[in-house]
């Protein structure tokens, strides 16, 4: 199950990482770790949605509208930003998790809890 959208995920760690050919497509090199995940789709459309009001914030403020709209468009952004972080944590609590614990890696339990400590700052 070849899936093209595979991203790259580097690892701030020297823990090096060996699985078996796991059926959602989660493989480790020596250059960090490389996902193909089931919603790669979705997170890219939701990050082209945030893009998108980011670009139309900048021009309210480039043109000088009401501080009330641009703080209106900016809940937009941040939102768009909460539901695509949604949909990747979840992704990852689903697959590389999951993986991780099966192989005995509680260092990626430890990395997770990190990372959502630094996302919800």
């Amino acid at each position: 199950m070849d899936n093209p959208h595979r991203h790259k995920y580097a690892h701030p760690h020297e823990y090096k990482h060996t699985h078996s050919a796991a059926p959602h497509g989660h493989t480790h090199g020596p250059d960090g770790h490389t996902h193909s995940h089931t919603h790669t789709k979705a997170v890219l459309n939701r990050l082209s949605r945030a893009i998108g009001h980011l670009a139309s914030v900048r021009a309210m403020v480039e043109d000088g509208r009401d501080c009330s709209e641009v703080l209106i468009q900016l809940a937009a952004v941040r939102s768009a930003l909460n539901r695509t972080a949604e949909v990747i944590l979840k992704d990852h609590l689903e697959h590389c998790i999951v993986d991780a614990v099966n192989c005995g890696n509680m260092h990626a339990l430890e990395e997770l809890n990190r990372a959502v400590e630094m996302f919800m700052k």
